[in-house]
Formats: structure tokens, C-alpha cells, sequence
């Protein structure tokens, strides 16, 4: 680590005239955080914020500044020194940040007569962070766009933030319409005060033979065919698509940089015979057991942290086949057996709440508000006893066992 007092210089003081017409370029620029960006906080209280940017010359100290409102109150936005390791023109360096936002993040590069210049970051934040995967209601199936109401809700596409006001960014179906994440989000920024991020990776109409990494090989083919290629005669395997997808979302967000994956799937995996889907093409509960721990335990090893995964009970057709208490107890146990986190029983929200197998406007509030009800548990156990350490079981096991 270099002294920051070999950081970066300017001759830009606020009081330089430049010509008509032209705005001085600024010396120092933040390439971390990102505008609405929002950082997974380490303990109840507290986080780390990220700081990286660039400047063109040394200067005597660089100091950063956080002003806005924590969970706990006003910050006094004072001044500090940003301790930052340093190689060629750019530096790198992190703050503790109590949990709270939005928060302006101002750094100025300073020399011993003034400032140099200086960079700031408007919307950041420092809360709890998700990333979303399965298949349309997990995404922008929904009937109707919804809105963030609390204003502390934001997306990540994998290179941007910005609100999370539907359609959500960064899914791999290119969907249009609604999603639960605006009410979801809301839930959880009322009940803890702090800005919540989400990162959905979900694609429509997919089976978790699907969402297998590249080279698992199974003997019945998705309904769709899609993402999966023919190996010899009755054996496929998938292409790994949209198990990257998700893998790069949380490669982006970094160790530990989010609380858990949400992961809403089967439909297209439950009942397929009784909806007309050729015979070769149902797999069976056990197997879909099976996979979804392939699938878990590949995440893992990808991110290189024991990554929580919540899993929602998801079988619903329609009202005639609302669901499938085969594939319901296959997706119960794995949360029973302490390898998921439980998620929401989404097969209860029925009639009113539908669109057909999606959601409408209702049934995406409902179904927000009840994903956030099951993070919400287990949330408050952690801020109970922040020691909570996520369940680390993986392999080895299979449905009935």
C-alpha cells in the first residue's frame, strides 16, 4: 500500500475560471460506486463501500465524505482520509459505512493549499442485497408494471444500478411486463430502513435442467428444447447459458456481496403430462431434487463462498391444476433438510391473484410481500445473533433419503 500523500494531484481549485462555453474536466473520477448502487452489509449496523477512481496527477491527501441519513440517524458528513492502495493513476480503497442510504459519496483529491478537485457519487447505499433466478415469475411475466414506492429500491444489470422499477434489468428472457421485486424490495426497506438491491437473472419457461452448468447430461428433454444439446439417441446435456448468467450476476457483485439467490422454479418441471407435454419430456420429483442440488452446489463452487440459496414452493397451472404435491414435497424438503433457506408457498396465491400461470397486479404485490416475509425470518435470527453462520450442506444427498 502507498502513502496517499503520493495520490494524485490538480490544478484545479473551485475558484479557476475556464473559457465561455467549457467546464473544466474533472481530475478525479469515480468508477466505484456506481450511481444507486447498493452495498450487502457485513453486520446489522455496518458495511464496506467499495471507493475506485482515477486521477491524473499526484496530490497531498485524498479524503472522502459520506452525508445522508443511516438507519439510525444523520450522518455529519465529515471529512476523512480515504486510505486507498495506489498503481498508476488509479486507487482503490474501502469505507466502513453505517447501514442506511441514500448517501452521497463525495472524494476529493487535495493539496496542502486547497482542494484539487473532487468526484461525487449521489445515490449510494449500504443494505441487503438478491439476486433472483428461475423462470417467468421470478422476472417480467406479470400482467401489470409495478413501481418502487419507498424510493430505496434498486436493480443491477450486472453493469448498471438504477430504481427497480419493473421492467427489471438484466434478466435472460429480455421480459417486458411486471415483477414481485418493487413490493419485495418496498416490504423489506419499510421494515429495516435501509436500501435493498436486486440482481434477477430468471428466465421464462425454463426447467432447472436448464439452468445446469455446461456438460451435466440427463435422458429427458426439456419441454422447450431449449438450452440443452443432443449428446446421442434419448440423452441431452445442458449448454450452460443461463447457469453462467447467473454465475457472472454474482461474480459481479463479489464475495459475500449479497445475502442470497431467490430461486422461483418448476412449473415447467411439475405435471408436464397432465398440460400435454410429450411423455419423454416429464422428469420425475426425485430428479428434479437432484438437479436443483447440481445446480446449488455449482453456484457455490463458482462464487467460492457458501452462497444461501431460498427456494419457493412453485407448481401452479392453472386453477383446474393449481399444484403438484409430488414435486411441492421435493421442493419442501430440500429447505426441510436445511440445505435452502424456505421460501414462499406461491402455489396458495390462486384466482384473484392470477393471470393465468402468472401474476396480476394484486398477485404481484401478494407474491413480494410474501418472498419478503421468509427473508425477513431470516433476517431477524441474524440480527438476533449476527454470528449465524448460512447451512454449508451441499452433495450427497438425494430426495428421500
Amino acid at each position: 500500500m502507498k502513502n496517499p500523500l503520493q495520490l494524485f494531484s490538480a490544478i484545479m481549485v473551485a475558484a479557476v475560471l475556464t473559457p465561455a462555453g467549457f467546464s473544466a474536466e474533472p481530475l478525479v473520477k469515480l468508477t466505484s460506486p456506481l450511481d444507486y448502487q447498493v452495498f450487502q452489509r457485513q453486520s446489522p449496523e455496518l458495511g464496506v463501500v467499495h471507493v475506485k477512481g482515477r486521477s491524473d496527477y499526484s496530490t497531498d491527501v485524498l479524503e472522502a465524505k459520506i452525508t445522508g441519513h443511516s438507519a439510525s440517524g444523520e450522518l455529519a458528513g465529515n471529512w476523512e482520509p480515504l486510505q486507498a492502495d495506489v498503481e498508476g493513476d488509479g486507487f482503490s480503497g474501502d469505507l466502513k459505512v453505517p447501514a442506511g442510504g441514500w448517501y452521497q459519496l463525495t472524494v476529493r483529491a487535495r493539496k496542502a493549499d486547497g482542494v484539487a478537485a473532487e468526484s461525487a457519487v449521489e445515490h449510494v447505499g449500504v443494505g441487503e442485497v438478491f439476486v433472483g433466478a428461475g423462470q417467468s415469475n421470478s422476472t417480467n411475466y406479470g400482467s401489470e408494471r409495478q413501481t418502487v414506492k419507498s424510493g430505496l429500491v434498486a436493480s443491477f444489470d450486472g453493469k448498471t444500478w438504477r430504481l427497480a422499477n419493473d421492467p427489471q434489468p438484466g434478466t435472460q428472457d429480455g421480459s417486458q411486463g411486471g415483477s414481485f421485486w418493487p413490493a419485495f424490495g418496498d416490504a423489506l426497506a419499510e421494515k429495516y430502513h435501509i436500501p435493498i438491491g436486486v440482481a434477477v437473472t430468471g428466465c421464462g419457461g425454463t426447467s432447472v435442467r436448464e439452468w445446469l452448468p455446461k456438460g451435466i447430461r440427463f435422458t429427458a428433454e426439456p419441454t422447450t428444447g431449449k438450452h440443452v444439446t443432443a449428446i446421442a439417441p434419448g440423452e441431452w446435456e445442458s449448454t450452460g447459458e443461463l447457469f453462467e448468467g447467473l454465475a457472472n450476476r454474482i461474480s459481479a457483485l463479489g464475495p459475500n456481496g449479497f445475502r442470497a439467490v431467490l430461486w422461483h422454479q418448476g412449473e415447467s418441471d411439475a405435471g408436464q403430462l397432465r398440460g400435454g407435454a410429450p411423455a419423454d419430456r416429464q422428469i420425475t420429483a426425485s430428479e428434479y431434487f437432484g438437479f436443483v442440488l447440481k445446480l446449488f452446489d455449482a453456484s457455490r463452487r463458482k462464487a467460492g463462498w457458501p452462497v444461501p440459496w431460498f427456494m419457493a414452493q412453485a407448481t401452479y397451472h392453472s386453477e383446474s391444476d393449481p399444484s403438484d404435491e409430488e414435486f411441492r414435497t421435493a421442493q419442501k424438503s430440500l429447505s426441510d433438510d436445511g440445505i435452502f433457506q424456505a421460501g414462499p408457498d406461491t402455489d396458495l396465491l390462486r384466482g384473484e391473484y392470477r393471470a393465468g400461470v402468472h401474476f396480476n397486479g394484486k398477485g404481484l404485490q401478494a407474491h413480494g410481500k410474501a418472498w419478503a416475509e421468509k427473508v425477513e425470518a431470516y433476517l431477524d435470527r441474524w440480527i438476533a445473533d449476527p454470528r449465524l453462520i448460512p447451512e454449508t450442506r451441499t452433495s450427497g444427498r438425494s430426495h428421500g433419503d
